[in-house]
C-alpha cells in the first residue's frame, strides 16, 4: 500500500525501473537454469559417448584375443589393454564380475588398495533391473560433481561376461567461463538499458504529470463563490484533453449553478427576514391597538380617575413602542455586522471585563494566561461573550438545575485563542445542532434568534469558528480565532 501514496510520477519511474531491473534479473536466472541443464546433459551425453566408444574397443579386443572369451579370463585379456584404452579416452576404467566383484582396474598397482574391490550393491540391483542394462549414477564429494556409469560386456553371443564402469568428473570450468563472460556481457547491456528506462521514465512521468500537476492546482484553487479561470493546455494527450474539458465544462456549470444559487438564497434570505420583522412587529402591534381600542370604549372626561388611566395607557404604549425600537435596532445591528476597527487586544482582560455586566453568582471564568493578545475589534468581542453568556443563562432558565453553573473558560492553544462558555442547562437536541445558528432561528418564546448568528458572523469575519458540542449534562460554545505570538 506504500507504493499507492506515491505520486503518479514517482509510480512511473519506479514502475519503468523496476521492469528493467526484473527483467534482467529473471532473464539472468533463467540463463543459469539453463545452463546447468544444458551442462547437465552435455555431461551425460559426453559420458554416454566415452562409454559407446570404449565398448568398441573391448569388442575388439575381445575379438581378436586369443584367451578364451570368458568370466574368468578378463583380467588376462586386458591385462595391458585396458591401459591403452585408458590413455586413448583419458577415463579411468573398472570391470567388475556378474556379481560385482573387481577383476581389473585401470588404475595402477599403487592405487589397489584405494579401489573398492566390490561394486555397490544398489548399482548392481540397479542395473540387474535395468531395461535398457545400464545404469548411470549421479552424485558430489568434496565439491567435485561425478558421474558413474555401469554396463554389461557381452560376447558374439551378447552374453554378459562383465560390468564395466566409467568415473567420469563433470570439469564445468569452460562452461563456467563462457556462462561468466555472457553473463558478464548481458550486465553490461542490461546496464545501459537501465540508464535509458531510468531516462524514458523521468522525461514521460514529468510529461504525463505536468498536465495533471496543472489541473491539480487548478481544482485546488476551484471556489464556489469566486470566478473560476479555465485550463488551457496544448499537445497533451486524448485522456488529458477529455479530462481538461470535463473540467472547464464543469466550471461553467458550476458558475451558472452559483449564481442561481445566490440569487436563490439572497431572495429567500430577505423573504425569511420580512417574515421575521413583520411577526416581531406584530407582537407589540396587538397590544397596542388592544390599549387603543381600551381607551376609545372607556374615555369619561368627567371620570375622577382619568390622569390615572390616562398614565396607565400612556404607559403600555410606550412599552410597546420601547419594543419596537429594539426590534428595529436588534435588525439594524445585525445588519451592520461586522463593522470591523481592528485592534490589539487582551482577551482575557476583555473577557472578563464582559462577564462584569451580569450579576449571577453562578458565572465563573478561568483562564491559565493572564495575556493572550489577538487581532479583534473590542466591542465585537464583548458582544460575543455577552450573546453567548446570555444563551447560557437563558438555557439554565429553561431547566432550573439545583446547582446552576455557567463556566467561561480563555485558553492558548497552539496559534489560536480559544473562548470556551459552558452550562448545564436544557442543551441543544440533535434535530437543531445544525440550524442553531441560523439568524432566524429561535426555542424561546421571546426573541428574535439573531445572536448566536450575529455571533458567528463576528467571529467568522476574523478568521475563526464557532462550534457547539452539547450533552443532556453540558453544552459548550468553543470560539476560535488566531491569536498574536
Amino acid at each position: 500500500m506504500y507504493f499507492y501514496k506515491k505520486s503518479l510520477r514517482t509510480r512511473i519511474f519506479l514502475s519503468m525501473f523496476l521492469l528493467v531491473l526484473g527483467a534482467s534479473v529473471l532473464i539472468a536466472i533463467v540463463t543459469v537454469f539453463q545452463y546447468k541443464e544444458e551442462a547437465q546433459d552435455y555431461h551425460r551425453d559426453r559420458l554416454l559417448r566415452k562409454e559407446a566408444a570404449i565398448r568398441e574397443n573391448i569388442n575388439y579386443i575381445l575379438k581378436t584375443t586369443t584367451y578364451p572369451v570368458e568370466t574368468a579370463q578378463i583380467p588376462l585379456i586386458f591385462k595391458d589393454k585396458i591401459y591403452e584404452i585408458k590413455d586413448i579416452h583419458s577415463l579411468e576404467i573398472f570391470l567388475y564380475d556378474l556379481d560385482g566383484n573387481l577383476l581389473k582396474s585401470s588404475k595402477p598397482s599403487f592405487f589397489k588398495d584405494t579401489v573398492s574391490p566390490k561394486m555397490p550393491e544398489y548399482a548392481l540391483e540397479m542395473l540387474q533391473n535395468s531395461p535398457t542394462k545400464s545404469y548411470i549414477k549421479e552424485f558430489e564429494e568434496g565439491g567435485q560433481k561425478y558421474q558413474s556409469s555401469y554396463t554389461y560386456i557381452t560376447d558374439s553371443y551378447f552374453k554378459p561376461l562383465a560390468i564395466l564402469n566409467l568415473p567420469y568428473i563433470e570439469d564445468d570450468g569452460f562452461i563456467t567461463k563462457e556462462l561468466t563472460e555472457y553473463l558478464y556481457r548481458l550486465g553490461i547491456a542490461y546496464f545501459f538499458m537501465l540508464g535509458a528506462a531510468i531516462a524514458i521514465s523521468y522525461f514521460l512521468s514529468k510529461y504525463i504529470t505536468r498536465s495533471l500537476k496543472e489541473i491539480s492546482e487548478k481544482l485546488s484553487e476551484t471556489r464556489f463563490d469566486t470566478r473560476n479561470k479555465k485550463i488551457h493546455i496544448s499537445d497533451t494527450p486524448q485522456e488529458i484533453s477529455l479530462l481538461i474539458n470535463s473540467y472547464n465544462g464543469m466550471i461553467d456549470e458550476l458558475e451558472n449553478s452559483a449564481a442561481q444559487l445566490a440569487a436563490s438564497e439572497r431572495e429567500t434570505a430577505w423573504r425569511e427576514m420580512a417574515k421575521q420583522v413583520a411577526h416581531e412587529i406584530k407582537n407589540p402591534l396587538t397590544p397596542m391597538r388592544l390599549t387603543v381600542q381600551s381607551f376609545q370604549r372607556k374615555f369619561d372626561c368627567n371620570d375622577p380617575d382619568i390622569d390615572k388611566k390616562m398614565a396607565e395607557y400612556t404607559n403600555t404604549l410606550l412599552q410597546q413602542i420601547d419594543t419596537l425600537s429594539s426590534i428595529s435596532s436588534a435588525f439594524s445591528t445585525y445588519a451592520k455586522m461586522p463593522a470591523q476597527q481592528d485592534e490589539t487586544l487582551n482577551v482575557v482582560k476583555i473577557s472578563k471585563l464582559a462577564l462584569d455586566i451580569f450579576n449571577e453568582d453562578y458565572i465563573y471564568f478561568f483562564s491559565e494566561e493572564k495575556e493572550v493578545r489577538a487581532r479583534f475589534d473590542r466591542t465585537q468581542l464583548i458582544r460575543v461573550v455577552t450573546n453567548l453568556v446570555k444563551n447560557s443563562i437563558q438555557s439554565i432558565a429553561q431547566k432550573n438545575p439545583e446547582e446552576p453553573r455557567i463556566n467561561v473558560v480563555v485558553q492558548l492553544e497552539n496559534t489560536f485563542v480559544n473562548i470556551l462558555v459552558s452550562d448545564n442547562g436544557i442543551g441543544v437536541p440533535d434535530e437543531n445542532k445544525n440550524i442553531i445558528f441560523e439568524p432566524q432561528f429561535t426555542t424561546k418564546t421571546s426573541g428574535m434568534g439573531l445572536g448566536l448568528g450575529m455571533v458567528k458572523n463576528i467571529v467568522e469575519t476574523y478568521g475563526g469558528t464557532i462550534t457547539l458540542h452539547s450533552s443532556e449534562e453540558k453544552t459548550t460554545f468553543k470560539v476560535s480565532f488566531p491569536a498574536m505570538l
